[in-house]
């Protein structure tokens, strides 16, 4: 294990959340999963009418190479082909089986992240490290839940959050806790973080 600047990267292999002594798990969660699988629909979207505009390109590099016997025609669009299959499946399929990783997990000492397709990675960050953080709703009682910590701290987000006013509560208790302590406060005045 490695600590840096308050982040730490652990390996998968240990158990889920890893909670250190006397820690209490407030919150723990999973994305919603048709919602983190087509977060991305609008690449999804222009990937499939790629691969209709390589599809032609490349049936019209087969006809030209029959022609005119220059074989690489129709091999040119092939690159673009992929590219384009990727973005329409190749991208929902890799978030469907990345999704089976991705977990969070809010104690009362910090956020614990879990993600990864292959090689799956866990970040942790102290709660009293969190100045701010914004909810995107994307429906009634869905979210993504974007917290920013102090300088040089990684932008965590939690995708796809089902009921996110809960772990959104706990933040806010959380930052107002760390605006109220007095390593915070200058001359009896409270640092304020952006808004």
């Amino acid at each position: 294990m490695a600590k840096e600047n308050h982040l730490l990267v652990l390996g998968a292999e240990s158990s889920w959340p890893p909670l250190l002594p006397e820690e209490k798990l407030q919150w723990q969660g999973r994305p919603a999963p048709r919602c983190y699988t087509f977060r991305q629909w609008r690449h999804a979207l222009f990937g499939l009418f790629l691969t209709a505009v390589c599809s032609g390109w490349l049936w019209l590099g087969v006809q030209q190479a029959a022609e005119q016997g220059w074989p690489w025609l129709a091999g040119v669009p092939l690159p673009f082909l992929g590219y384009a299959l990727w973005l329409a499946f190749g991208q929902l399929l890799a978030a469907r089986l990345e999704w089976n990783n991705v977990a969070y997990a809010i104690t009362d000492r910090r956020i614990l992240l879990r993600g990864g397709l292959l090689n799956p990675k866990q970040t942790v960050l102290d709660l009293e490290r969190v100045t701010w953080f914004r909810l995107q709703p994307h429906a009634e009682e869905l979210g993504t839940l974007r917290v920013h910590g102090e300088a040089g701290d990684p932008v965590l987000t939690l995708r796809c959050i089902e009921y996110p006013r809960r772990p959104a509560a706990l933040l806010e208790a959380a930052i107002k806790i760390k605006e109220q302590s007095p390593r915070n406060k200058v001359h009896g005045t409270a640092v304020q973080g952006p808004a």
